[in-house]
């Protein structure tokens, strides 16, 4: 495993991300980037473990350096080469 997590919240959605501080169902993240939309998973047990399939129609918006999200209600170590595959993926923008 690598320091790298799958984040789920209630409501703000899934990141993958360092986490270096939960308390109380909030969290601290690093390095966090939103997976908004993914495609070559079929659930976020797969993601975490074996990445995505097809990362040029995965949508992950730029990465944030440091943020906090309420509500998170599940976490999961990520493998390295799962870590690998987020990280490859061209940031989505509208830029």
């Amino acid at each position: 495993m690598c320091d790298y997590k799958i984040v789920r919240t209630r409501d703000a959605g899934v990141f993958c991300a360092r986490v270096v501080d939960l308390q109380d169902g909030v969290a601290t993240l690093k390095d966090s980037r939103r997976l908004w939309y993914w495609d070559g998973a079929s659930s976020l047990s797969e993601l975490a473990m074996r990445g995505v399939s097809r990362p040029s129609k995965c949508k992950f918006p730029v990465a944030v350096e440091t943020q906090r999200v309420m509500g998170v209600i599940e976490i999961i170590d990520m493998t390295e080469t799962a870590y690998q595959s987020v990280k490859g993926v061209l940031e989505w923008t509208q830029h």
